[in-house]
This record gives C-alpha cells, sequence and structure tokens, in this order.
C-alpha cells in the first residue's frame, strides 16, 4: 500500500512529559465559536517565572513515518478480549425428609423444611437462568469479535475512505455489542431477584434457630432441627456464592462494554480516513501509575516546547495519524497528562488579513480538538486558546502536554 502524504511535524523533546498541571476544563464542542474560549497570548506564551525556568535539550524535528496502519502485521484496533465469566454450576444440597412427632415443634419443622423446599425451587430457577445468559453472551461477544476482525482485516490491507461495506461491518459490530450490553441488563435483573432469595435464607436460618427455644420439643424435634438448620446454612452460602458471581461477571462485562464502546468510536474514525490510527485514547488514559517510573529529564512544559506542530499550508492536511501516535506515546508516560491546543496565526499582513487568518486558525484547532475526541480523549482534558507570531508563515495548530 503506497504510503500516505503527511504534513504534520512532530516535536519530540527529550523529556516529553514533565510538568505542571492546570486546573481549566474544556466547555462543550458547542461553544467552541465564542470569543471567551479564545484567550489570547498575543505574540508569545505565558511568561514563566524565574523559579519555573529549567534548561532543556534542543528539540529535534522527525519526519513523520508511515502511519501503524501501513506497516503493522496485525490490526490496530483489536477489540479486547472479553471477560471470562464464572463457570459454577449451582446445585442445591438435598433436603432430608423427616417424620411426624405429632408435637408442635414437630409441625414447625415441617412448615420450616416446605419453605426450605420453595426456596431451593427459586434457587434452580435462577441457576438455569443464569447459565442461559452466560451462554448467550458468549455467544453474542464471539459475533462481535468476528465483525469487528472483518473490518480490521479489511483496514489492515488499505481501503477507500468511508467504504460503505465497512460501515455496515461496524453497525452490525455496534448492535451486537448493544446485545451484549442487554444481557447486562438481564443479569442485573437476575442479581435481584437472587438478593431476594438471600433475604429470606437469611430469615429462614433465624427462624429455625430460634425454634430451638419453642417449649414442648422431643428429642426427635431437636434432631430434625439441627439437620435442618445444616441444610439451610449450606443454602445460604449456595446463594451468596450465586449473588457474589453475579456481581463479578456484571463489573466485568460492563467495563468490557464501555471499553469496546470507545473502541468503537475510534473504529468509526479508521473507517472514514480508510486506515487503521490504534486502540481508543480512552483506554490509555487510565493506565497504572507505574508508567511514571519512565519519566526523565528535564521539565519542557514549562518552556512551552510543542509536542507536536501541524502546519495548515496546504488543502487537507493529513496530520490524525502523527496526532494520535504523539498523544498516545504522551498517555503511556504520562497517564492523567492534559493538554493544550493552540491556534497560531501569522503576524504578517494587514490586521484585517490576520483576523481572517485568527478565524481559520481556531477552526483548524477545533477540527483536531474533534479529532482527539474520536480518538477516545475526554474533552475535560483539553483546553484551547489562540494566539499570534510572527515566526509563522502559515497558520499553525500546536498541541501541548500539561
Amino acid at each position: 500500500m503506497p504510503r500516505k502524504n503527511a504534513f504534520a511535524t512532530l516535536l519530540m523533546p527529550a523529556a516529553l512529559l514533565a510538568g505542571c498541571s492546570m486546573d481549566m476544563k474544556m466547555p462543550s464542542m458547542d461553544s467552541f465559536s465564542m470569543e471567551s474560549l479564545w484567550p489570547s497570548f498575543l505574540n508569545e506564551e505565558p511568561k514563566i517565572t524565574e523559579s519555573k525556568k529549567v534548561k532543556v535539550r534542543p528539540t529535534t524535528k522527525i519526519a513523520i513515518r508511515p502511519s501503524k496502519g501501513e506497516k503493522a502485521d496485525q490490526p490496530l484496533v483489536n477489540p479486547g478480549s472479553p471477560p471470562t465469566l464464572n463457570s459454577t454450576n449451582f446445585v442445591p444440597p438435598k433436603i432430608t425428609s423427616g417424620q411426624e412427632t405429632g408435637t408442635f415443634v414437630g409441625q414447625k419443622v415441617k412448615m420450616l423444611r416446605d419453605e426450605l423446599k420453595r426456596m431451593q425451587s427459586e434457587i434452580t430457577r435462577h441457576n438455569k437462568s443464569l447459565q442461559k445468559m452466560r451462554a448467550q453472551t458468549k455467544s453474542n461477544a464471539e459475533r462481535y469479535h468476528n465483525s469487528i476482525g472483518s473490518i480490521n482485516s479489511r483496514l489492515q490491507v488499505g481501503t477507500t475512505p468511508g467504504n460503505p461495506f465497512l460501515v455496515k461491518q461496524w453497525n452490525i459490530g455496534q448492535q451486537q455489542l448493544s446485545k451484549i450490553d442487554g444481557d447486562i441488563g438481564k443479569m442485573n435483573s437476575l442479581a435481584n431477584a437472587v438478593a431476594g432469595s438471600s433475604t429470606m435464607s437469611s430469615y429462614l436460618l433465624e427462624t429455625t434457630r430460634a425454634a430451638y427455644g419453642i417449649t414442648g420439643a422431643i428429642d426427635d424435634d431437636h434432631r430434625q432441627l439441627a439437620i435442618l438448620e445444616d441444610e439451610v446454612n449450606r443454602t445460604v452460602v449456595l446463594i451468596d456464592r450465586l449473588l457474589n458471581e453475579l456481581s463479578e461477571d456484571i463489573a466485568r462485562q460492563s467495563a468490557y462494554v464501555s471499553n469496546e464502546r470507545s473502541n468503537l468510536t475510534t473504529l468509526s474514525l479508521a473507517i472514514k480516513n480508510g486506515e487503521l490510527l490504534g486502540t481508543s485514547l480512552a483506554n490509555r488514559a487510565y493506565a497504572p501509575r507505574s508508567d511514571y517510573s519512565i519519566i526523565s529529564g528535564p521539565d519542557p512544559v514549562s518552556n512551552r516546547s510543542p509536542l507536536v506542530v501541524i502546519r495548515f499550508d496546504r488543502p487537507n492536511v493529513q496530520y490524525k495519524q502523527a496526532l494520535y501516535t504523539a498523544v498516545n506515546q504522551a498517555l503511556k508516560r504520562r497517564p492523567d497528562a492534559g493538554f493544550d491546543i493552540v491556534a497560531v496565526t501569522s503576524a504578517q499582513g494587514s490586521g484585517a488579513k490576520i483576523t481572517v487568518e485568527s478565524n481559520k486558525a481556531k477552526r483548524n484547532a477545533e477540527a483536531v480538538l474533534r479529532s482527539l475526541s474520536e480518538m477516545g480523549l475526554s474533552l475535560d482534558r483539553v483546553r484551547l486558546s489562540s494566539k499570534t507570531s510572527r515566526s509563522a508563515r502559515s497558520n499553525e495548530v500546536h498541541l501541548f502536554v500539561r
């Protein structure tokens, strides 16, 4: 597949990500056109106090290499492996039949034994429903993976932007993921039913133990009560295990579906562009803090060294792969990093021309922000600003890590 042209220049300082964080949050997408979103830095970056200034190594301009989608051996937008569901088959313990003793306590024991039988019948129904749900969820997950896998295979060898076949496959994948989400809803309903049985089982256990204090019992009554108490207790434990496994399955499936929705959003961008980018940045944003250990070197953020410079000096600038790669690497090094997008306008020319070009630069910055959102980056981690520069010869968008 021929290499696509890319006109973004990636600036990569030696220490990419150290620096201070800021508290400003990104407004909604609908308010981008408001001038208040675009604080102007005039012709320079915010001044840094002497206490914050540090020496940094010179930045190096690196030409953008072929995209990952062009040179990878395996699909890059793989759906995450579905979590393994628990597999316990919950079979209630057998109930020992008793004999009539003719006493009031003996009648109480018989009544409690009948209640236990009804409760165990409920558990048997719950167990059948659970096993059916597990099989259905597994089947839906396999169908979903097959749909996404076919999209990846097509993108891997290259295709046209917005290929309608891939769009149709993406829609099918989204429907299948919705079915998995529906399975989670059924599991929640089952968990509520099991919770009701758990409450009933606890009450039955307390009532059985309280029967020991009833007067007028014979030895055989207490013998049967002891057997019944043991069977009720084992049923209580079984119900608790069923409820715990259900809760684990629901939590794992919910996290899985959430991640896959982010990946589907990123995959839709790949279909739109006709090439792969990678997994959703949302999955990278909450990586373990152990990644902090690889950060070293001076603080480039205080000196405002840009992570990415995109020059819009011609129509249809292909910057998304370079942008994704840079932000993905940044989040690997510092999972909680925020980003500043600065629309840079050339200060050369008349005032009217600068005003027109400033509006274009802001629209370019908004387009970059939308691209980051489509890649899975949360908008509350990004802020917009604008400035003019005498050194810029065309409109540019700078991306900074903070």
